[in-house]
């Protein structure tokens, strides 16, 4: 069965993107005529994901008045606001939207570009967790580092002194994958330092005892969007695939 729901993190300020996102958050930078999120949402909806909810936080009202002009031809979308979105990592914006992992769930980062062929990839790989992940010659410290063996994820962290992948900020879960991801968690947010973790720190520790796959997107064109030089990527990206959309009509 395929997935038809999704949860996008879109809670963050964006600093690093200044002045760009000073009034506005990154998912909604102009990418060719279109939003971020709206490149998202219709990446999704084009593989049957229509059922998204959106964790906002910074600039929550510009991003309702998008939805609400978008309207609900192509699919049902709720906002989830995170008041903690200042003091607290993205693990808790996933534990508000932890209702939503009741049914068989994409999760994406509010800055990743992605194209409908690659959410296709992404549908067709049917394991319990999947992280989906590319390959490049070398990895630097702002990337997110995946450690592999055979499919199988091993490690995932910034920090990795060994990696043979990056993460790409795009994961599914599957059926008893749900549950153990949720009620992972559940444990971390009520630790301590639970609102300081990061989602994927969850992934990590779970990778220890439960198999976790990846699904390998080499070939397929993405853009995460976090400094300027990464928004100027996404605007020529986005560019191309208008020019190709237009040349299939």
């Amino acid at each position: 069965m395929t997935i038809e729901r999704a949860v996008i993190l879109s809670a963050g300020k964006g600093s690093r993107l200044y002045p760009h996102t000073e009034e506005r958050p990154k998912c909604l930078l102009d990418l060719s005529g279109r939003t971020l999120l709206e490149w998202q949402l219709d990446a999704l909806a084009e593989n049957g994901v229509r059922d998204v909810a959106v964790v906002t936080g910074f600039g929550h009202d510009h991003v309702a008045e998008v939805i609400a002009r978008r309207g609900t031809a192509k699919g049902g979308i709720e906002l989830i606001f995170n008041p903690f979105y200042q003091v607290a990592d993205n693990t808790g914006s996933v534990w508000l939207a932890r209702g939503r992992w009741d049914r068989d769930t994409l999760l994406l980062n509010g800055d990743t570009l992605v194209s409908p062929e690659l959410i296709a990839a992404v549908l067709a790989n049917d394991v319990p967790i999947s992280v989906t992940v590319d390959r490049k010659d070398a990895y630097d410290a702002d990337d997110m580092k995946v450690l592999r063996e055979d499919g199988r994820l091993l490690r995932i962290g910034k920090a990795l002194t060994e990696c043979n992948a990056e993460s790409i900020g795009l994961l599914a879960f599957r059926g008893a994958g749900r549950a153990a991801f949720v009620e992972a968690v559940e444990r971390v947010m009520a630790s301590p330092d639970g609102v300081r973790v990061w989602y994927l720190s969850v992934i990590d520790a779970l990778a220890a005892g439960t198999v976790i796959g990846t699904t390998d997107i080499h070939g397929h064109r993405w853009q995460e969007v976090d400094y300027p030089a990464d928004l100027d990527a996404a605007r020529a990206l986005t560019a191309a695939w208008t020019v190709e959309d237009w040349a299939r009509r």
